[in-house]
């Protein structure tokens, strides 16, 4: 009987999910059970909460944009690192569309940095 080329992979996979409920069972059995009022509330780094409207807050835009922002230069070192790998064997064609990458991600970038983007009020 041969094994299967993806048995490895499933096997890491069934360690890590028995290893996950494990570890949340054990934590719900061993751990203390001394909830207050202090510990049901939400954490907001060491503020006081602010009380929100029943249906949830507002979120100003600024959030949204930054996150925008990491999202595209992720994807900038996403497509940048095999590319860095594989530089020897690409041909002339690579580099000229790496550049060309490059260049859309960094005009992105300045009209960003121009438009207020990057500057945290």
């Amino acid at each position: 009987m041969t094994l299967s080329p993806y048995a490895p992979i499933i096997g890491l996979f069934a360690l890590a999910a028995g290893f996950a409920l494990f570890s949340v069972a054990a934590a719900r059995f061993a751990g203390p059970r001394r909830l207050n009022k202090a510990k049901l509330e939400a954490y907001e780094c060491g503020i006081e909460p602010s009380p929100q409207p029943v249906g949830g807050g507002r979120f100003p835009i600024k959030f949204y944009l930054t996150a925008m922002l990491f999202i595209v230069f992720d994807i900038e070192i996403i497509f940048l690192y095999p590319w860095a790998v594989s530089f020897d064997a690409l041909p002339i064609f690579g580099f000229v569309e790496m550049v060309l990458f490059i260049v859309a991600v960094f005009v992105a970038y300045a009209y960003v940095w121009r438009r207020g983007g990057l500057d945290w009020d």
